[in-house]
């Protein structure tokens, strides 16, 4: 705990009551610091990402100056900070009025608990924050080298392509096993009968075709081969990691941006379980809070605060609202028995609002969610017919004439689809290099996994540009844009957009 703050010993024995409380609850969680900040201190902090030892770059400052502005005119605030590490470390605002700091403090346990324990956490880098000031030093050091303007410009172009990675990479091996070579003697039949020969008598054959003519063109064969080998193998989806490999970069540049692809692949298992994190840690506050930790005279000041949490705007999306009604709901169907072919099978309304065996496994099953769920297996699991109708879900369209959003229909299937898109791929678009030779020019080719929703070209075009400074080569982009196939390129100097007709093979291909 700071010691800089005059409440810093009452607040280091609430950490410790409230640790124990956790405990008890069966939250189990990585031994977490909190430290008190200033206002100034937390937006910082957060401009960082939670990292103040963070590489230097000028987006940091203007996300700083935003919080900053925010705060000021009482449009934000941060209550907390918490950070996947082990040991974990959070940041309380020091301005919190005290029933503010257990209700945080008890967030924070629920959020590390739910680090360490849910599988899409396993591979991540639980010294995190050593490693971050590893990647400061590394960048600062670059800057002393080779200038700040060369290095801030090659910092703007990884971010630009940050999302460019295979988001679940770290659970699915997509990349084939590359079988050996095969030696010589096993190629040799095959490609001596391939090899044209001039037609000859048996006993002018070796004066007509001689066998150094023959060899010869069994290696222009290899060689061919060779260079129209397809890379990647098969489509590539992380393309930072194919940019590594493959893109023409110095050593510096390398180091940088494996420095942004490692950072992307530490922060996406947040995007993943976004719903679910938020939930989980609602959850437990709301417990804890309500159960154990209240005064009463704290009671309408939590209420108070607690209601902003989960509050969402009419036609809005509030993650920590809709986490934490679906652990309460499967907590409360586990315990009454609700699951199960009995109960799917059951048509009689009226029974199925009576149903209630007891059961009481449902603190048991919100475990085993915690651990084993990403958000698209939680929403798709959990979100039954019966949960949109009791909190009034609905799928929502787009008027193009009043440009305003309005309700679509209450369908369930509807609403799911609706859920399940925006948490696809955190709503980035999926794209995959399929050819890193294209037309056999060295040109990078890559193609848009069309989801229903096309691409907005004229960011598209900000990262064709982006690829190129990367690759130094022409950059194709294979997509789809109103129900036609089009290739966006640009190399180098000019955007071209060329539409793919009727049934011609892709390019790429």
């Amino acid at each position: 705990m700071s010691a800089g703050s005059k409440t810093s010993v009452e607040l280091q024995r609430l950490a410790e009551s409230i640790a124990g409380l956790a405990r008890s609850y069966g939250l189990d969680f990585f031994d977490t610091a909190f430290e008190v900040v200033d206002f100034k201190q937390m937006n910082e902090f957060a401009s960082y990402g939670g990292f103040p030892s963070r590489y230097p770059h000028w987006s940091f400052g203007m996300q700083y100056d935003q919080l900053e502005k925010g705060y000021a005119y009482g449009l934000q605030k941060i209550y907390e900070m918490v950070i996947n590490n082990d040991p974990s470390y959070a940041y309380l605002m020091e301005s919190n009025q005290l029933v503010d700091q257990k209700l945080v403090m008890a967030h924070v346990y629920g959020h590390v608990d739910f680090f360490k324990n849910n599988l899409c956490f396993a591979p991540t880098n639980r010294k995190m924050m050593d490693t971050m000031a590893n990647h400061g030093t590394r960048v600062r050091k670059y800057v002393e080298k080779h200038g700040e303007d060369v290095v801030e410009e090659f910092l703007d172009t990884c971010h630009s392509l940050d999302n460019l990675i295979d988001f679940h990479a770290l659970h699915v091996r997509r990349r084939p096993k590359l079988e050996a070579a095969p030696s010589i003697s096993e190629e040799e039949p095959t490609l001596s009968r391939d090899v044209p020969r001039l037609r000859a008598k048996h006993y002018m054959e070796s004066y007509i075709n001689p066998e150094e003519f023959l060899e010869e063109q069994r290696a222009k064969r290899v060689r061919r081969a060779e260079s129209e080998q397809k890379v990647p193998v098969s489509p590539e989806r992380d393309v930072l990691l194919f940019l590594l490999e493959h893109a023409p970069l110095q050593r510096w540049q390398q180091d940088i941006l494996s420095i942004i692809r490692d950072e992307a692949y530490y922060f996406a298992p947040q995007a993943q379980t976004k719903i679910m994190n938020e939930g989980w840690a609602t959850y437990w506050h709301t417990t804890m809070m309500t159960r154990n930790l209240l005064d009463c005279s704290e009671v309408i000041d939590y209420a108070d605060h607690h209601s902003g949490t989960v509050f969402t705007p009419p036609g809005g999306f509030n993650p920590y609202k809709l986490g934490l009604e679906l652990f309460r709901d499967i907590e409360d169907r586990w315990n009454k028995g609700r699951f199960g072919p009995e109960w799917e099978d059951c048509e009689d309304w009226s029974a199925k609002r009576r149903w209630d065996r007891q059961t009481g496994l449902g603190r048991d099953k919100i475990f085993e969610v915690r651990r084993l769920y990403n958000d698209v297996t939680f929403v798709d699991t959990f979100v039954t017919e019966e949960f949109c109708r009791e909190h009034k879900l609905f799928h929502f369209g787009y008027n193009k004439q009043t440009d305003q959003f309005h309700i679509d229909s209450r369908d369930f299937q509807k609403v799911k689809q609706q859920l399940l898109f925006q948490l696809t791929n955190f709503g980035q678009p999926i794209i995959a290099v399929v050819n890193g030779n294209h037309r056999n020019r060295g040109e990078l080719y890559l193609v848009h996994q069309h989801e229903g929703a096309d691409l907005k070209l004229d960011q598209a075009e900000d990262t064709l540009r982006s690829l190129y400074r990367m690759w130094q080569r022409p950059v194709h982009l294979e997509t789809v844009v109103f129900e036609r196939r089009k290739v966006l390129t640009y190399d180098g100097k000019e955007h071209t957009r060329r539409e793919i007709k009727g049934t011609e093979a892709s390019p790429g291909s």
